[in-house]
């Protein structure tokens, strides 16, 4: 890859542009964007790598290397290799997949205070997921179950929705209501469950990584090599959307069309990341607002930042849940923990300006 001054005119205000080429392909970036992306990126690889040295069995770089490489003691490539490898790399592609999906919804409805788990996307996986506890079918296939339940979900906001088009405003009010609803029938499951059921399932509804492995780390991977360039490729036309119907459609878009690629996109991304990880609270709502204060309006390269920064998120939530409380917890503890008071300091901002 390599950067070369790009020698457009540049506009007063305007942040200085660069070429950026990796192999046959060529685009122009912000260079405050790539930047931010660089430095993301390494405190991602260094706080991956500071993890795995954490843990009740420390390991020197060595041992750990060896135990990667499968050629260390047995004890140690098991601790290494087979138990904090996947964690991390499970929170690594969760993180930045809900911190994407997030980036579309609020995109789409040019709201900061919508994510997947504000319209029900994440109470559909939740409710299916509980439901398959409950019922005691096999634990190995609850992500499947999940990942069911939020599709579901999100065909039901979307026909709900449809009327000749997508309404934005109204997709809020029906993905709070289909949200409500799934929430009641996950209580009223849980209510009637075995106590012990009742407990796998609560715990699972908090959302944990405790329990990646790596066929995870492979399916997240698949799906975030796959739904995240796509996603980039369309941050344009959700710019573009922003305008409004009228002044997309003014500029020949198809509205429709790339609304549902959008819609697509975003609720596949959380699907997957839900269905592996649970619903983890409150990345997909704050992330995607922390990437634009910090680099300004949603384009591929901001995209991209923001995946970072969920990984970041994410894995530096986990390492605390596990590492820097008295007890270890669910990763969705300590985001709900942060989420919450970030939460309300936007629906604050947000009422202030209204």
């Amino acid at each position: 890859m390599s950067l070369v001054p790009a020698h457009d005119p540049e506009l007063p205000g305007r942040p200085p542009l660069v070429l950026v080429r990796v192999g046959p392909f060529s685009f122009r970036a912000n260079l405050r964007v790539v930047a931010l992306v660089a430095g993301a990126a390494a405190l991602l690889a260094a706080l991956a790598l500071w993890g795995l040295t954490l843990g009740d069995v420390r390991f020197s770089w060595s041992e750990i290397a060896q135990a990667i490489a499968g050629q260390g003691p047995p004890s140690a490539t098991f601790i290494v290799r087979d138990l904090r490898l996947p964690r991390i790399l499970a929170a690594l592609l969760v993180g930045p997949m809900l911190a994407m999906a997030g980036a579309i919804f609020q995109g789409l409805v040019r709201n900061p205070l919508v994510a997947p788990d504000v319209i029900g996307i994440n109470a559909g996986a939740s409710a299916a997921a509980v439901l398959w506890i409950v019922t005691r079918k096999p634990p190995a296939l609850v992500p499947v179950a999940a990942f069911l339940g939020a599709v579901a979900a999100a065909a039901a906001i979307y026909l709900l929705t449809w009327r000749g088009r997508i309404a934005t405003g109204r997709l809020i009010v029906v993905g709070i209501g289909v949200n409500a609803l799934l929430t009641a029938a996950t209580t009223f499951l849980l209510v009637q469950a075995r106590i012990q059921d009742a407990g796998r399932a609560v715990l699972w509804m908090t959302g944990s990584l405790y329990a990646a492995d790596w066929a995870d780390v492979r399916l997240l991977a698949a799906a975030l090599a796959v739904l995240g360039p796509l996603g980039a490729t369309l941050m344009p036309a959700l710019r573009v959307l922003q305008l409004g119907d009228l002044g997309a459609a003014a500029l020949g878009m198809r509205v429709e069309r790339r609304r549902l690629a959008l819609l697509l996109v975003g609720c596949a991304l959380a699907a997957v990341a839900v269905s592996v990880a649970g619903p983890v609270g409150f990345v997909a709502l704050m992330v995607p607002h922390a990437a634009r204060l910090l680099a300004g309006p949603m384009t591929g390269g901001v995209f991209l930042f923001t995946g970072l920064l969920g990984g970041l998120l994410l894995l530096g939530a986990d390492l605390v849940a596990q590492h820097g409380l008295p007890a270890s917890l669910p990763v969705g503890v300590v985001t709900a923990a942060l989420g919450a008071p970030y939460f309300l300091a936007v629906l604050y901002r947000s009422g202030a300006k209204g």
